[in-house]
């Protein structure tokens, strides 16, 4: 590919690009509907994550009315009705931020534990839009320590954001309105980061360049992982739509965001 001309090359608006990004999501779905096996492959390590994280899901839920208790004995001497109106609020903002956190990581840990599952179907996308870029000289061990590093701080950006739209749940009307959106656009750009993140790694693309690209893009990066967001959310959708979010994430990556990708020289790296 040409170089790209950062000052005549024209820019979608923000809000055009909320459903491009949207729109990589169905591209990528659309692909593996037309690679069935490639589909079925995929849905290998989302079931097994799926499984933990039900799990732990449902061990939550039982336990639930104790937690809601536990962060609001503030409301220990109130009346019946309002005590257990601010303990619903509590139950429901501590099982979101909860939720939240399982969508997030979901696709990490997944990635992490389906690595050479996705791999193998971001080269076969690539391939089939006119041939992937040479696999980085990395040795295993070091790309599995990076992920693992990658995973970690992941997770811990999660959990402060999970305590933040905890605390902000408690918000009448505006923690169960705004806070859910506002919840599922900043999932939606690490949802992004992550599942970009197999075909700008192969381009020798580290956590912190892929997200400066992410910045520079971000509406696009949003509208693509606020849609992912939002299927996750569907009961089963996790594992359904993993195999298409990887190739919309390798589509998104290879046509939006490589060719920006500038190496140590001040070049670009192409896709």
């Amino acid at each position: 590919m040409g170089r790209v001309n950062e000052v005549d090359a024209p820019r979608p608006s923000g809000f055009k690009d909320l459903f491009n990004g949207a729109g990589y999501l169905m591209r990528g779905i659309a692909w593996t509907a037309r690679h069935p096996a490639q589909w079925l492959f995929g849905l290998i390590p989302a079931l097994i994550v799926l499984v933990a994280y039900v799990a732990a899901l449902t061990a939550l839920a039982f336990a639930i009315e104790d937690l809601a208790g536990w962060v609001t004995p503030f409301a220990d001497g109130w009346s019946d009705a309002p005590r257990t109106s601010a303990r619903v609020v509590a139950g429901l903002a501590i099982y979101g931020a909860s939720v939240f956190l399982a969508v997030i990581t979901f696709t990490a840990v997944t990635l992490l534990v389906g690595d050479p599952f996705y791999e193998a179907i971001a080269v076969r996308v690539e391939e089939s839009q006119g041939g992937a870029p040479p696999e980085p000289d990395v040795p295993l061990l070091v790309q599995i320590g990076r992920a693992i590093m990658d995973g970690v701080l992941l997770l811990l950006i999660a959990l402060a954001f999970a305590v933040v739209f905890f605390a902000c749940g408690f918000l009448p009307v505006v923690g169960q309105t705004v806070v859910p959106v506002i919840a599922a656009c900043v999932s939606g750009y690490f949802l992004a980061g992550e599942l970009t993140s197999v075909a700008l790694e192969r381009r020798g693309l580290r956590r912190r360049e892929r997200f400066a690209l992410l910045k520079q893009h971000r509406p696009l990066a949003v509208g693509f992982g606020a849609a992912t967001f939002v299927v996750f959310l569907i009961p089963l959708g996790a594992v359904l739509a993993m195999p298409g979010a990887v190739a919309g994430g390798t589509l998104l990556a290879r046509e939006r965001l490589a060719d920006e990708a500038r190496d140590g020289h001040g070049g670009l790296v192409m896709g």
